[in-house]
């Protein structure tokens, strides 16, 4: 399981990467096409902290979002 936050879940999800070229139309062009879109995954932002989990200490990989919310107890 990794990549996964053990908090709350959250893990890669899929999305797609678009290659566009000319120039804008604001910018007296003919406007910007889409010339390729190609697969791509989103990863969480994950950090390795010790966290207290059921009265023990363990070392999990926890997503920044987490760890700023407060939703873990850190080990010192």
């Amino acid at each position: 399981m990794s990549r996964v936050c053990s908090v709350c879940g959250k893990g890669t999800i899929a999305g797609r990467s678009y290659a566009t070229r000319g120039l804008a139309r604001r910018k007296k062009g003919a406007g910007v096409k889409i010339t390729g879109i190609s697969k791509r995954s989103f990863s969480p932002n994950l950090i390795k902290k010790r966290i207290v989990i059921n009265g023990s200490v363990k070392t999990t990989k926890i997503c920044t979002e987490c760890l700023k919310s407060g939703k873990v107890v850190l080990a010192r």
